[in-house]
């Protein structure tokens, strides 16, 4: 059974500020908290039904601080999903730092001011399945630790760090450093003709108004998707997620043709 001052605590944890004091995140569904078991994450507290407790491997339960036996309804009532799953864990926030060095190593992600959590966690995603493993938010996208952020990215966030920053300073560090910024840019280039590189930054803007003007000095490159429908109504742009999974595979596929 759950107590009341821990309910509390647990459903504190749907608020960003909670989670920035805490440094402390949610999780929730059984395949999600059986990938943060499995990859060794530290986990402060775990709630789930006892038939979930029972299946564990005993190696997982030992980074476990506290596990707290509940019913389905004692979860529900913590949950912030419409139809909660059978366990939810409260995660410790990694202690990431940003290392410039990582920006010749590979594609680098910049998001700005995404603000949608579905595309946050699906862009997540879509990194870690081509094996970008750094994404730079402004301040005023979504937190990552949102609960919809961590539901739509699932398994991913333990493959990709992201980090907030202004990335007015960011991408001029970047230039100066010889490194390429592509703006995906409606009056941008064909990304399937277009020469592109094995490193660089891809920067991708807000669902609805693109990227900001104080960002566009700092573009290398313009790029973009060309739309091959002649359908003039109902499709008039791609969704910032979806963008990013087709500019990220190019990417990758454009490597591969480079060796």
């Amino acid at each position: 059974m759950i107590s009341r001052h821990k309910a509390n605590f647990i459903i504190s944890l749907q608020k960003k500020k909670a989670r920035e004091e805490e440094k402390l995140y949610l999780i929730e569904g059984d395949k999600l908290v059986r990938e943060f078991l499995e990859a060794r994450v530290p986990v402060r507290m775990l709630v789930a039904k006892p038939e979930f407790l029972n299946s564990l491997l005993q190696v997982h339960k030992q980074g476990i601080a506290e596990v707290i036996p509940a019913s389905y309804e004692e979860i529900k009532k913590i949950s912030s999903l419409t139809t909660p799953h059978n366990a939810l864990a409260v995660i410790e926030m990694p202690d990431m730092k940003p290392d410039p060095a990582d920006l010749k190593k590979g594609l680098t992600v910049a998001l700005d001011t995404v603000q949608d959590p579905g595309n946050l966690g699906t862009i997540i995603r879509a990194a870690a399945w081509f094996g970008i493993k750094n994404i730079y938010c402004s301040p005023d996208c979504v937190d990552v630790y949102n609960p919809k952020v961590i539901q739509a990215s699932m398994g991913a966030i333990l493959h990709v760090n992201v980090f907030y920053t202004d990335l007015g300073t960011f991408l001029k560090s970047a230039l100066e450093n010889n490194i390429k910024v592509f703006g995906a840019l409606i009056d941008g280039e064909s990304i399937y003709s277009y020469k592109l590189e094995n490193y660089g930054i891809i920067l991708l803007g807000n669902e609805s108004k693109g990227i900001s003007e104080e960002l566009s000095p700092y573009i290398t490159d313009r790029i973009m998707i060309p739309k091959i429908s002649n359908a003039r109504a109902g499709i008039d742009s791609l969704n910032v997620s979806m963008a990013a999974s087709v500019i990220f595979s190019e990417f990758t596929r454009s490597k591969g043709r480079q060796g």
